[in-house]
């Protein structure tokens, strides 16, 4: 019996991957779904797309694996096509919109991203900033598009600030958009992680959060809830993606297809970092 774990590559520094809840949460979904059949997850953390690919290659030719779980898609992303000319089974996670032949899990980024606009507007929020994940990554793009065109269609002033998800760009992000004349007066974080950072850069700023600033975290995690004031996130059963990543993973080695499966959508949660834009 094949009993190969499935394999995890992830391009992301060790020192973020360390911090950064969301990947751990998901890592511990796939395992739980596979660990039901006495399967694992091999996971390697590598610092770039060129090391990934060579892992990819290495892990085939060595009959490493049984199958790769793909994350953090690209426009017209090589490593689908690698894999399939390397014959390993694929389970990715892809937003809802991109469509792809190999077995997805779907999350709803875009349909999320105006729910947190029009959480914002109703508070009376019309000047909203973003501080986005590489615009590299096509979830990122599909939450900017998402997030300018809830804005648009609200009427209300939005600007976004690039960064990449570590605690240092998330702050530089912060501090570049909190000196803007006018300043936002809502700032929505696309992780846990600069989410935090931005509050506190805020608040050394001499700004109060919510009352003069509030704060949207995506992906709710440990860090939201300890943050004080505790971070408003939109809020997204990590472990529950992760199972069900897991699920496709089993069912692409036990028939050679799976059909694709829809994640639950985000929800808006708030907490104390969010409430009605200052007069």
């Amino acid at each position: 019996m094949d009993t190969r774990p499935a394999g995890l590559v992830l391009a992301r520094t060790p020192r973020l991957f360390g911090i950064e809840p969301f990947y751990m949460e998901l890592l511990g979904g796939i395992e739980g779904a596979l660990a039901e059949v006495d399967r694992a997850v091999m996971l390697q953390v590598v610092p770039d797309s060129a090391a990934e690919i060579a892992t990819y290659r290495r892990w085939a030719a060595d009959r490493a694996v049984a199958a790769v779980v793909v994350v953090n898609l690209v426009a017209d992303d090589p490593r689908i096509g690698l894999l399939r000319e390397l014959g390993l089974p694929a389970a990715a996670l892809a937003p809802a919109s991109v469509r792809l032949p190999v077995a997805r899990v779907t999350v709803d980024g875009a349909s999320a991203m105006r729910e947190a606009v029009r959480e914002l507007v109703a508070l009376g929020h019309r000047r909203i900033a973003r501080v986005s994940g590489p615009r590299a990554l096509v979830h990122t793009r599909e939450r900017d598009e998402a997030f300018a065109q809830a804005c648009a269609e609200a009427g209300v002033d939005h600007v976004v600030a690039v960064a990449d998800y570590t605690e240092e760009a998330g702050a530089e992000a912060a501090a570049e958009l909190l000196v803007r004349d006018p300043r936002p007066t809502a700032v929505v974080f696309d992780n846990d992680v600069m989410a935090v950072a931005g509050a506190r850069v805020a608040k050394e700023r001499g700004l109060d959060v919510p009352g003069d600033v509030s704060v949207l975290a995506w992906d709710d995690s440990a860090l939201c809830r300890l943050a004080s004031p505790p971070l408003s996130a939109m809020s997204f059963d990590v472990d529950a993606l992760g199972r069900l990543v897991g699920a496709v993973v089993l069912e692409l080695l036990e028939h050679g297809e799976a059909a694709d499966r829809a994640a639950v959508e985000h929800r808006f949660l708030a907490r104390g970092s969010t409430g009605p834009a200052p007069a």
